[in-house]
C-alpha cells in the first residue's frame, strides 16, 4: 500500500530526475517506521527502469537487478565490514549490464565502521558512470562527517497523527490504532509492530513507572524484560526516551506522544536524558549475543530508579564508561 506522507518527497525526487538533477549519493534519514527502506527501494527501481508505483509502498520487496547492490550488516557482526564496501565499490566500477547505470543501497549506513566508511569516500566523491548510492540511516550521530558532507540529505518525517491513523485504518480496517501509533512515536509502519506487541508495550510502560516510583525492583523488571526480544525492548525504550528528551529541550509540544506519563518524567534528571538515550542506542547497534542482555537491562533500570542521578550513574553494568552531567 502506498505511503501518502511521502508524496512531497516522491514529487521532488521525480522532478529532479526528470530535469537531470538526480544526485549521485543520497542519505535517507528519519525515525524507524517512517518508510526509509521502502523509499530507497522505490528510488532504485526508478533508476534501473523497474516497475514502480507513483509513491513508495509498504510492505515492499527488495528489487532484484543485475545492476543493483543492496548492502547490509552481517547478522553476526556489529558493523558493515570494509571487505563488503570494497566489493561494492568494485561492482559499481563495472559496466552497466542494461545501460541505465548502477545503483546501490547501504542500510543501515550508520552500521559502517570508520574503515568501511573511509573505503566508500572516493566513490562518493567520484562515482563511476551513472551511479546512484542510497544510504539509509536510522541514527545520524554514528555517521562520520566525511560521509554526511558527500551526500544529499533527505529527511523523511512522520505524518500528522490523523494521516497516520487513516493509513493504518485502510491497512487493517476496524482496529483500534490510536494507542499503537502513539507507542510508535506516530511512525505508521512501526505502529503495525506496536499493535502486535501492544500488551508488552503497555506492560513495559507500567514497569518503568513502577521502577521510577520505587514500587518495583530494577533487577526483577530486567529479568522480565530479558525474556523478550532485546531489539524490540530497546527500540521501544529508545522511542520513549527520545520523546522525553525532545520535550525537555523544546517543551512539551516537541514530544512525539511517548507512552510515559509526565509524573514519571518529572522524576528524571532531564540533563541526562540524551546520554541515557545514547547508551540505549549503543546497545541497539550491537549484534545479538555480543552482550549480556539481563545485565544491560539491569544497568539501564537501576539508573532509571535513581532518576538518572546519583552514585549509580558513575559506571555501567555492561562495562562501558558513562558520562553524565
Amino acid at each position: 500500500m502506498e505511503l501518502p506522507w511521502l508524496q512531497d518527497f516522491a514529487a521532488q525526487w521525480s522532478e529532479a530526475t526528470a530535469a537531470g538533477r538526480e544526485p549521485h549519493a543520497v542519505l535517507l534519514s528519519g525515525p524507524p517506521g517512517v518508510g526509509k527502506r521502502a523509499a530507497a527501494a522505490w528510488m532504485v527501481r526508478r533508476k534501473l527502469g523497474l516497475p514502480a508505483d507513483a509513491l513508495p509502498a509498504w510492505p515492499f520487496e527488495r528489487p532484484q537487478h543485475a545492476d543493483l547492490r543492496w548492502l547490509e550488516r552481517p547478522e553476526d557482526r556489529h558493523a558493515i565490514l570494509i571487505d563488503q564496501v570494497r566489493e561494492l565499490v568494485a561492482g559499481l566500477a563495472l559496466t552497466s549490464y542494461e545501460g541505465r547505470g548502477k545503483a546501490a543501497v547501504i542500510e543501515p549506513a550508520n552500521a559502517m565502521n570508520a574503515n568501511s566508511a573511509n573505503a566508500l569516500l572516493k566513490t562518493l566523491e567520484e562515482p563511476p558512470g551513472s551511479t546512484l548510492l542510497v544510504l539509509v540511516a536510522d541514527r545520524l550521530g554514528r555517521l562520520p562527517a566525511t560521509i554526511l558532507s558527500r551526500c544529499q540529505r533527505i529527511t523523511l518525517r512522520v505524518p500528522p497523527e490523523s494521516e497516520g491513523l487513516a493509513w493504518l485504518d485502510r491497512l487493517r480496517p476496524g482496529m483500534a490504532w490510536a494507542e499503537p501509533l502513539r507507542m510508535a512515536g506516530l511512525a505508521p509502519i512501526a505502529a503495525v509492530t506496536a499493535a502486535e506487541h501492544l500488551d508488552a508495550c503497555n506492560a513495559m510502560a507500567r514497569d518503568l513507572a513502577a521502577v521510577a516510583g520505587g514500587d518495583a525492583s530494577p533487577i526483577d523488571v530486567a529479568e522480565s524484560w530479558a525474556k523478550q526480544e532485546p531489539g524490540f525492548v530497546l527500540e521501544w525504550l529508545a522511542r520513549q526516551i527520545e520523546s522525553a528528551a525532545r520535550a525537555a529541550v523544546a517543551g512539551p509540544q516537541a514530544a512525539v506522544h511517548g507512552a510515559l506519563p509526565d509524573s514519571v518524567l518529572q522524576r528524571m534528571d532531564s540533563r541526562n536524558l540524551f546520554c541515557y538515550l545514547d547508551r540505549i542506542n549503543r546497545l541497539r547497534g550491537q549484534p545479538g549475543g555480543s552482550f549480556n542482555v539481563q545485565l544491560a537491562f539491569e544497568g539501564l533500570l537501576i539508573d532509571w530508579a535513581t532518576g538518572l542521578r546519583g552514585p549509580a550513574m558513575g559506571h555501567s553494568h555492561t562495562g562501558q564508561a558513562r558520562t553524565y552531567g
